[in-house]
């Protein structure tokens, strides 16, 4: 009675690890064939004023943040939505607006 039951835990346990193969083979091709992740932006409309608050979303960054990683934050937004690039001048206005808001400046750009 043993003898009949070997082969066949043996072929369960061949084709478990066969289908665990295949899963992780998918899985991996998955994720090489994923497009890179985007952080996620400040989505939504813009207060008339623009606070620290808004700024600090704008730019993705904390509204404490040091000078150096409100200056990269902002680079990075950027060279996302440049107007040279296809960006619009209105947002690319914003993202200047908040980067004077958050280095103490006046907030507004003057044009």
């Amino acid at each position: 009675r043993t003898a009949m039951t070997t082969p066949i835990v043996a072929g369960m346990g061949v084709a478990a690890v066969a289908m665990t193969g295949r899963a992780a083979i998918l899985a991996f091709e998955a994720w090489k064939t994923a497009p890179p992740r985007m952080r996620k932006f400040y989505e939504g409309g813009f207060e008339p004023e623009m606070t620290r608050r808004e700024a600090a979303l704008i730019l993705g960054v904390r509204e404490s943040a040091a000078k150096d990683k409100v200056m990269a934050a902002h680079r990075k937004v950027m060279i996302a939505n440049h107007p040279d690039a296809g960006g619009s001048d209105y947002i690319a206005t914003k993202i200047n607006e908040a980067k004077a808001k958050l280095l103490g400046g006046r907030g507004k750009t003057p044009f």
